[in-house]
């Protein structure tokens, strides 16, 4: 496990480099608790003023958790799957928490799990090859790792729209969204991280390049007004309504997503909007405890990772079918209790 994952300290910096390229640098279980013994050491060391979160590897920073061990630990009933998200959920709230600056460099896939040990830094620096997803209602899941926190306060309905749809966003659209806070050409990155090692702040080290336009702020209008509504069946009545290949496209990617999963991340970021970071994630540990015993999840993974069919079957098999029921029961447990 150490090889998965390497620690440094450099001048005035901690080094956290991702170490499994081959496998899009996915977080193991092991990962999870080594990076957060590592950053309770730092915290408490004079002479690292600063924290750098990097991955080998060009392909990916972090494509997300090792999702085949979680498949096959819960079809198997054993504990590693709960042990996996506890951690991993603790390790995100570390980052959140964190005294002192945390730096992510993001380049290339930046999905589920690479997203909670970046998003929550206080600096997400994206490369040019950055592209960011949360595709997590795809496998029966939903978006967690603080989705429920950092999803509802992007700009407008962007983070409903990225939920719910599992969108792919490049740099730019990163930094419109505010999953990266600067974009650095990666062909500076060494440069700045021996600023940061120099014992530079942060924001004295990082220059902003320019970036261009972006594809959100095209369909903004769109985001807001339809994301806004009060149910996926309305979201879905009126992108069918507005017959344009865009929202046609995006009607279809909800449609694609596990029914039920879909339904509950769309109670969980309405819920997560009223709700502090701490919350969101307590909201979240319960919730994956009900997913990971229910059926969408093993059929989503089955289906993208172990067969590879891209053909689930979602039970139920459409949103019609998810009753009111069978969301309750699970968003009783998510109401904040006094």
């Amino acid at each position: 496990m150490m090889d998965d994952v390497l620690f440094e300290t450099r001048g005035a910096a901690g080094l956290i480099t991702l170490n499994r390229p081959k496998a899009l640098n996915a977080l193991t279980h092991g990962m999870c608790v080594a990076i957060k013994a590592q950053l309770d050491e730092w915290a408490h060391h004079d002479a690292v003023k600063t924290v750098i979160i990097q991955s080998a590897g060009e392909r990916a920073f972090c494509a997300g958790g090792d999702i085949r061990s979680l498949y096959e630990s819960g079809k198997a009933c054993t504990s590693y799957a709960l042990d996996f998200y506890h951690d991993e959920y603790v390790l995100n709230a570390t980052i959140k928490h964190y005294p002192k600056p945390y730096i992510a460099l993001i380049q290339g896939i930046v999905m589920g799990g690479g997203v909670g040990v970046s998003v929550h830094g206080s600096h997400r620096v994206a490369g040019e090859t950055t592209t960011f997803a949360m595709p997590e209602t795809g496998i029966g899941l939903f978006p967690d790792v603080g989705g429920s926190y950092f999803l509802p306060r992007c700009p407008g309905q962007i983070g409903l729209y990225l939920g719910l749809t599992g969108a792919r966003l490049k740099t730019t659209d990163t930094l419109y969204s505010g999953v990266a806070t600067h974009f650095v050409p990666m062909a500076k990155w060494p440069a700045l991280i021996d600023a940061l090692a120099a014992g530079t702040a942060p924001d004295a080290a990082i220059a902003q390049d320019n970036v261009p336009d972006t594809f959100l702020l095209e369909h903004r209008a769109t985001i807001d007004r339809v994301f806004a509504l009060n149910s996926i069946e309305e979201i879905l009545a009126a992108l069918d309504n507005e017959h344009t290949d865009w929202c046609d496209d995006t009607a279809k990617a909800i449609r694609s997503k596990s029914p039920t999963a879909t339904k509950i991340a769309f109670r969980q970021l309405r819920e997560g909007a009223k709700l502090e970071f701490d919350d969101c994630m307590k909201m979240e540990w319960r919730m994956v405890n009900r997913v990971v015993k229910g059926h969408d999840f093993y059929e989503g993974v089955r289906a993208t990772i172990i067969d590879k069919d891209g053909t689930p079957k979602w039970d139920p098999p459409n949103l019609a079918a998810v009753t009111d029921t069978a969301v309750t029961p699970i968003s009783r447990h998510w109401k904040r209790r006094n």
